[in-house]
């Protein structure tokens, strides 16, 4: 006979050899689980990125220097290699990157020269394994002292502003990469009325000075900063043929004369436009707006009124010149140079306001920093310093916008620029 009990017995063994299988399986699934997991843990990890190539412009006036030098830039350790020279070429001043062609991309870079022979564009091929560039063709830049060049960003066109003749050039992208000969050169001083009065700074303002030429960010417009005449131009464009609109340019100034506009940036929301003034060390802040009337769009700039200053009180102005600004690709922080103070300088953008905000003021490692750029990681800052004959590399935090360093300094005499790719 049979009892309770040992009939609950029973069934609590049926239940367990029911549940064995299953019970089996979970533990096949957890022996799985952990397997996979150690050879998860056993697989390498992604590789580091490759270190950036980055191109340097020099000073060859100076007569160390011979031309356009290349490096490695390490983002993960903030290491830059020594630069070797990459071509030789007449005073390197400022590049862009142009469009790939047969699997090789394109660098033009302007040569500021001081006569009609030296003053032109280049066309480079690079090497992406020795970073070498493989001349092209060179133009004529339109006019004396190029000091800035822009591409479109459908890779058609090309702008430059020749600073010592007072010009603006355009320049059609060939088929091959080759730029063709100027399609258009608007020269400032012949049309001084149209383009005039210059400024009161009779040492640095006795002529009209373009000193950029910004593409508006739908790539519909040209924006050219004029040191010599305190004023900022806005041209519209045509990519696909060059062309710069013959209609009356929209002309801005900042209400402070004397000021003399270097360069501008857009801010990523497209709305916001900082410009940074050489000659009182400023920066002015605008407002971007399009305005359609009769079938044309027309591009505007509002002054906000609101100017900032970059300078350390105290600090004369007279013995400094500012250079470069550019934002973090975060568009929190804003970043300037000045030249006879030597320093970075470091400013918080309100989100709401575009206000900016003093964070930090650095010493730059050296003298003279024309140029500076942010590495594409975003974490890092190479600034070249014309007049002490250095590259120094700072830290960034993306978090607070705060620079570190120097953490290296790097020789290399009279830099003027400098170029990611």
């Amino acid at each position: 006979m049979t009892t309770s009990n040992d009939s609950t017995d029973w069934i609590s063994r049926r239940k367990l050899l029911v549940s064995l299988p299953a019970v089996f399986a979970g533990f096949r699934s957890i022996a799985e689980a952990q397997r996979l997991q150690k050879f998860h843990l056993r697989k390498k990890k992604p590789a580091p990125a490759a270190p950036s190539l980055v191109y340097f412009g020099t000073d060859t006036y100076r007569g160390v220097s011979k031309g356009i030098y290349s490096a490695r830039f390490d983002a993960t350790t903030g290491m830059l290699t020594a630069p070797v020279l990459a071509v030789p070429t007449v005073r390197p001043a400022y590049f862009a990157l142009g469009p790939i062609r047969n699997g090789r991309r394109l660098l033009y870079s302007v040569a500021e020269g001081t006569d009609a022979a030296t003053s032109c564009v280049n066309s480079f091929l690079i090497d992406p394994k020795s970073g070498a560039l493989e001349p092209l063709n060179r133009v004529s830049a339109g006019a004396l002292g190029p000091c800035y060049i822009s591409v479109d960003s459908t890779d058609e066109a090309v702008f430059v502003a020749d600073y010592a003749g007072g010009a603006i050039a355009s320049f059609r992208i060939l088929p091959d990469g080759k730029l063709s000969d100027p399609v258009e050169t608007l020269d400032f001083e012949k049309e001084i009325a149209r383009f005039g009065p210059h400024g009161p700074n009779s040492s640095r303002q006795s002529s009209p000075h373009p000193h950029s030429t910004l593409l508006s960010p739908d790539n519909r417009f040209l924006v050219v900063n004029d040191l010599g005449d305190d004023a900022i131009d806005i041209f519209p464009i045509d990519p696909a043929t060059a062309h710069i609109g013959q209609m009356e340019p929209h002309r801005f100034t900042n209400n402070h004369p004397g000021s003399g506009p270097r360069h501008t940036v857009f801010h990523p929301n497209r709305r916001w436009v900082y410009s940074i003034n050489e000659l009182d060390a400023t920066i002015d802040r605008f407002l971007w707006t399009m305005t359609h009337k009769g079938g044309d769009s027309q591009a505007l700039l509002v002054d906000t009124q609101n100017s900032t200053k970059l300078l350390a009180p105290g600090f004369p102005v007279e013995k400094n010149t500012s250079a470069e600004l550019e934002i973090s690709p975060n568009g929190f922080f804003l970043y300037a140079s000045n030249r006879g103070e030597d320093t970075l300088v470091v400013f918080s953008i309100d989100q709401t306001s575009g206000d900016l905000k003093l964070v930090q003021r650095i010493p730059c490692g050296g003298k003279a920093p024309r140029h500076f750029t942010i590495a594409p990681s975003g974490n890092w800052l190479i600034c070249g310093n014309q007049d002490s004959g250095s590259v120094t590399v700072f830290k960034l935090d993306d978090g607070t916008g705060k620079l570190t360093g120097p953490t290296q300094t790097v020789a290399l005499d009279s830099p003027m620029f400098t170029l990611f790719v």
